[in-house]
């Protein structure tokens, strides 16, 4: 074997790792300080949809995970509060990605909290019900509709939210 093909196996399968160790280990790059990197594994057990989501306040903490049908696969982290009939979710009115490929595509996927791991779907919500929903974000987020969640940032009266239902 030529030393020009080994040199080409070896770099094929250091792109192999590569491309595995992102996939597997990317969903979880953003609680390190590593910035917006989305991943593709979601994970956790899927799980038939609740009565009533609003236990999930009181028993879990932290993000939820977000992953969109279709491609591209991507993995997210979001801040969420629950309500009874479904989660709500909130994003910078900056143009980002996933809520794009919600208006564009559609809101089906699958949001992870915890361990289960639901399927869903992302309604865009408007007006006052968009304010009335962001008030109970901000709420859990410790905030109120006047403040941003750091420096530079939109108050949080101006952010977009999504509702996401079982589907």
């Amino acid at each position: 074997m030529s030393k020009q093909k080994i040199v080409r196996i070896a770099a094929g399968l250091v792109i192999l790792v590569g491309i595995l160790s992102w996939m597997f280990t990317a969903p979880y790059l953003s609680n390190t300080g590593l910035g917006r990197t989305p991943g593709i594994i979601l994970g956790g057990t899927p799980t038939p949809a609740l009565s009533d989501f609003s236990i999930l306040n009181g028993t879990v903490q932290g993000l939820l995970i977000k992953k969109h049908v279709g491609f591209p696969p991507f993995v997210d982290y979001l801040s969420w509060v629950a309500t009874p009939e479904g989660i709500i979710t909130a994003t910078r009115p900056d143009g980002g990605y996933w809520a794009r490929r919600v208006r564009e595509r559609g809101g089906d996927g699958w949001l992870r909290i915890g361990d289960a791991t639901f399927e869903m779907t992302a309604i865009e919500k408007f007006g006052d019900e968009r304010l009335a929903m962001m008030q109970m974000w901000a709420t859990k987020a410790g905030r109120t509709l006047d403040q941003s969640v750091y420096e530079g940032a939109e108050p949080l009266r101006d952010w977009e939210v999504f509702f996401w239902v079982p589907r």
